[in-house]
């Protein structure tokens, strides 16, 4: 049975823009692990895994009904991708399906929580 159904859409641009600006905001969006892959991209790819990392949390807290706040942080999420690079979330520990997908514009991410 489906729980909640999330989903975000950010512009490339906004992000691009937020990493010059705050030098936190990677870490506010990311995981330990999560920034261990993201320092290892080139520029270009950086800006598009933290939008789409951020778009992916967003509707994440969407799906689970309760917004990105004192009950769900971005750091409360994390974001793996299996051998076939199928991203999927590892916390929180639910039953969930994941898709992000990235335009020259825009990243976009779905999630679907069963309960």
């Amino acid at each position: 049975m489906i729980k909640g159904i999330g989903i975000d859409i950010i512009e490339l641009h906004r992000i691009r823009e937020l990493i010059n600006k705050q030098s936190k905001l990677v870490d506010r969006i990311l995981t330990v692990d999560e920034k261990k892959k993201y320092e290892d991209l080139s520029e270009s790819r950086k800006v598009e895994f933290l939008a789409g990392r951020f778009a992916a949390k967003e509707a994440f807290s969407k799906a689970f009904g309760t917004g990105i706040g004192r009950e769900l942080s971005f750091q409360d999420m994390e974001i793996e991708t299996d051998g076939s690079g199928k991203p999927f979330f590892r916390k929180p520990e639910v039953q969930s399906h994941l898709s992000i997908s990235h335009s020259r514009e825009y990243a976009v991410a779905q999630v679907v929580i069963e309960g």
